[in-house]
């Protein structure tokens, strides 16, 4: 078992930056790929990046490529997205994921979600 929050979310203008985090409790943090998506309203869910149980490989999805970065660190059971240049299309509930298959984009294949977090890019 795996439970996940996340925390950073916020209002910001349009070119600001957030970092969002994601806190998992479980002994086996380490043993599981970790990404986030993300939910705007009206929209269906989308995959923004993912990081290996290393932390060692990374994807994003083509929107967010060259702005976000993700980040995990095992010692401490958290995984970071850094959000830089943020656009108003960025606008979202962003929720973290972990999976046993290694750096999915599929959300099917996430067994665990948090809740969620607003970002909210202003224009």
């Amino acid at each position: 078992q795996v439970q996940l929050v996340e925390s950073g979310g916020g209002l910001v203008q349009t070119g600001g930056s957030l970092r969002l985090s994601c806190a998992a409790s479980g002994r086996t943090f380490s043993s599981y790929s970790m990404a986030w998506f993300r939910q705007a309203p009206g929209k269906e869910r989308e995959f923004v990046a993912t990081v290996s149980w290393s932390g060692g490989v990374t994807y994003y999805a083509d929107s967010v490529k060259g702005r976000f970065t993700i980040s995990r660190d095992n010692a401490k059971n958290t995984v970071a997205l850094q959000m830089n240049s943020l656009k108003p299309e960025d606008t979202a509930v962003y929720c973290c994921a972990a999976s046993r298959v290694p750096v999915a984009k599929t959300s099917t294949l996430y067994e665990y979600w948090g809740q969620g977090t607003q970002v909210t890019v202003s224009s």
